[in-house]
């Protein structure tokens, strides 16, 4: 296996890490609105077991993702799938234009996602050089 095929497996998995991260997300934003304030005990333990795996998957992607494309991934899918199960489950109102509007959120998502390695900026620089 050469060193490209290496980075490439790599940063596969580092785009998977994050599509689980940002479902997670989602877990625990639901488990968060479910939790009552923090008052209920099985949303809260849900919500604080999700959030510390969710943060933990972003963490682990940001090695081999541009932090602002994977923060706008995490975040854009997270809120989608948060919306779409509060529509599913009756919790949220359905509404036409606010699944247009997150299809919309979900497309520029895959969007950075499609974008070459590099394209905006140049390499990726550390914090020490």
């Amino acid at each position: 296996m050469t060193a490209n095929q290496m980075s490439s497996g790599k940063h596969r998995a580092a785009w998977f890490m994050l599509l689980v991260s940002a479902v997670l997300e989602a877990v625990w934003a639901t488990a968060l609105g479910l939790s009552d304030g923090l008052t209920r005990q099985v949303p809260s333990l849900v919500f604080v077991v999700a959030a510390a795996l969710s943060m933990w998957g972003l963490g682990l992607a940001v090695k081999r993702i541009p932090l602002g494309t994977a923060y706008a991934v995490w975040v854009g899918i997270g809120a989608a799938l948060t919306v779409g199960w509060a529509m599913a489950t009756g919790v949220e109102p359905f509404s036409v234009l606010k699944v247009l509007f997150i299809a919309g959120i979900v497309g520029c998502a895959a969007g950075l996602k499609l974008l070459p390695a590099g394209t905006a900026g140049g390499p990726r620089q550390t914090p020490h050089g």
